[in-house]
């Protein structure tokens, strides 16, 4: 609910005033409710709030509790309020009123440093410890509130973001290379492995699930959260799992709307959303509110050129959703005239470092903006799903059935698969036996199947020896994992931490600019665990996929949604019609880009002067799909925020 930030003289020495008002400057940027810092000689720390939660509206924030001699800042909603109260013993007329920050502080009482292990939300904070004379801090455990910091044998300094940190005149400008050719190497939409490190030298960053203890000029850190994914949850029938399920889920969404003000949602044609929604019908109602929905949809002008089962235009099955759910207030944003390279240096801004997400950045801070027009408090979003309550891919399940020679099963299967999908029973047999056995695609050289490209200079790339690395993690020089596997990829995300860092740098930056939350259910601890220990024939049967999701959902979602196994929503694929009117503007800095020598340095040019030349010979609406095109735009990318650093 707030940007946050502090200075700690491991030396002992007064902090200056000067400093102080150095970072609270920087963030007056974003929109606040209320500005207080909390001063005593070698420490201060500081609060930029935005007022989201009840609880939140005039809270004291940094608290200070003379008695313990502790002080908290923080970023932070705590959604399993009632357990840490009953864990706590909070007294019952305390709780409406209480804010998170202090209920953490509670947590801290009686926990220490193993306090975050309890905690579910979204949450950045610092406790200032004077007995013991140390700092604690911790993020969640996906990361979904940042947390920059820097550190010398004299000074510990954090902050929400990364610029009020650089406006101090002790921390230098420098590029940190590793950031950069992790970034240029990976090929997908993950930024970097290490999660500590950002694209400033001087500046890292605490990874998600970690927390820090800063004590007598040494900076720990330690991973608290640690998701188990062996141990499957064993009920007695489908029902119960169903019923489970809704349990877990409901609590998830429904502390999730708590807010003092209009609550929001981002609403596709898909499961996902459209759950969400669904779930958060009922308590909304309870407490006579309405429910805004925010839907993106194709400019005015746009014609389709993708196959009949995608659909860049999902408003037939949004509409169906709304019209079912009830008690909602419907917004359908084409945002006409806005394109990715028009917002560029302004997402750069935003993000204070590179990104890659360049075809859906203009809609994204889009909807923040209508939002934030709306008097929204929390945008509820279900970004985490397809790896939590959607999970469940048919063909890769019954590839599993058909390694493991369960045929009658898996003909079983098929056969209510294609009732419910559409097709003949067997069609799919040539492509389930390819992801059965792998090895027979690669005999036959048939897995093929890459559309990403690195864009790291070969020389620069060597010099950083950054493939190395990224080998450790399960990648190859193509920039992405190795394993065709889903399961074990599933698996490796939720071991990992860095795969939703790029995701959540957004949706905290856009957050403080626009004062409202990104909330995704689908992201809940609660909800996570639960989904990993179910067994797999709960994610698919009797011819469903994502068959745990379509089961909960009947009467809440409707079944033109719940049961559509024929059409899939695709959003950005208006990105190259949109910028059209740009193209030839859009090349021609392609071409200082080439020339330019600090830029090449680190690019790799042969790349983007290939893919230069191919789209100087023409381009449609349909080189959406092209990998050249990420080539170019994400170069450029790199290339404008190169060229600001200072």
């Amino acid at each position: 609910m707030s940007a946050i930030a502090g200075i700690y003289h491991i030396n002992k020495e007064p902090v200056s005033i000067e400093h102080i008002n150095s970072i609270m400057s920087s963030l007056q940027v974003y929109p606040a409710d209320d500005i207080q810092v909390f001063y005593k000689e070698n420490l201060f720390l500081g609060c930029h709030a935005q007022w989201i939660t009840p609880e939140s509206v005039g809270e004291q924030l940094p608290f200070y509790d003379r008695n313990r001699q502790i002080a908290i800042t923080a970023d932070a909603i705590i959604d399993n309020r009632d357990e840490l109260f009953a864990r706590l013993d909070v007294e019952l007329s305390e709780r409406k009123v209480m804010p998170d920050s202090q209920l953490i502080l509670l947590a801290y009482y009686k926990w220490g440093e193993e306090t975050p292990k309890y905690l579910v939300g979204d949450f950045a904070f610092m406790i200032w410890d004077g007995r013991r004379q140390q700092l604690f801090g911790a993020r969640d455990f996906s990361g979904s509130r940042t947390l920059y910091y820097s550190q010398n044998k004299q000074y510990f300094n954090f902050c929400t973001t990364i610029q009020p940190l650089l406006s101090l005149p002790y921390i230098k400008h420098q590029l940190n290379e590793q950031w950069l050719a992790e970034f240029l190497a990976i090929s997908g939409m993950i930024d970097t492995v290490d999660a500590s490190i950002t694209p400033y030298k001087g500046i890292k960053q605490l990874p998600p699930s970690y927390s820090m203890l800063v004590r007598g000029g040494k900076v720990t850190l330690k991973r608290y959260c640690l998701l188990n994914l062996g141990r499957k949850l064993k009920l007695k029938s489908n029902e119960e799992y169903v019923e489970a399920f809704q349990d877990v889920f409901q609590k998830a969404v429904t502390s999730r709307l708590r807010t003092h003000r209009q609550v929001g949602a981002q609403l596709s044609g898909g499961l996902d959303s459209g759950s969400i929604v669904g779930f958060a019908a009922k308590p909304l109602k309870n407490e006579n509110k309405i429910l805004h929905t925010f839907s993106y949809i194709p400019p005015s002008d746009f014609n389709d050129f993708t196959p009949k089962h995608l659909m860049p235009d999902e408003r037939p099955f949004i509409k169906s959703t709304v019209q079912h759910v009830g008690g909602i207030k419907d917004h359908y944003l084409n945002f006409d005239g806005r394109d990715p390279y028009s917002e560029m240096d302004d997402f750069l801004d935003i993000m204070e470092m590179p990104y890659k997400f360049f075809e859906n950045s203009f809609w994204l801070k889009g909807m923040y903006e209508k939002a934030c027009e709306e008097d929204v408090g929390v945008l509820l979003n279900g970004g985490r799903g397809n790896l939590t309550i959607s999970w469940g891919s048919a063909i890769d399940y019954y590839a599993t059935l058909l390694k493991r020679l369960k045929w009658i099963r898996l003909l079983q299967e098929l056969n209510q698969y294609s009732q419910k999908a559409g097709g003949a029973r067997l069609r799919r047999l040539p492509i389930i036996t390819k992801v059965a056995f792998p090895f027979i695609s690669q005999f036959f050289n048939l897995n093929k199947d890459y559309n990403n490209t690195t864009l790291i200079n070969p020389e620069f790339a060597k010099r950083i020896n950054v493939f190395k690395k990224l080998n450790a993690y399960g990648m190859s020089k193509e920039g992405w994992f190795t394993t065709s596997d889903i399961y074990e990829q599933r698996k490796r995300h939720f071991e990992d931490v860095f795969h939703w860092n790029a995701s959540n740098t957004l949706a905290t930056k856009l957050s403080l600019r626009y004062p409202l939350w990104k909330r995704d259910p689908t992201n809940d601890l609660r909800v996570v665990n639960f989904c990993l220990s179910l067994p797999e024939d709960q994610y698919v049967q009797k011819g469903l996929d994502r068959a745990l999701i379509r089961r909960s959902t009947k009467n809440l979602v409707p079944d033109k949604v719940r049961l559509n196994q024929h059409f899939h929503g695709v959003q950005g694929a208006d990105w190259v019609h949109r910028m059209l009117p740009k193209w030839n503007i859009f090349i021609k800095e392609m071409n200082n880009l080439i020339k330019d020598e600090k830029a090449m340095y680190y690019l790799d040019g042969q790349t983007i002067r290939e893919a230069v030349e191919k789209v100087n010979k023409g381009v449609g609406p349909e080189y959406v799909i092209d990998p050249d095109s990420k080539v170019l735009m994400r170069s450029l990318i790199v290339f404008r925020f190169l060229r600001n650093f200072t």
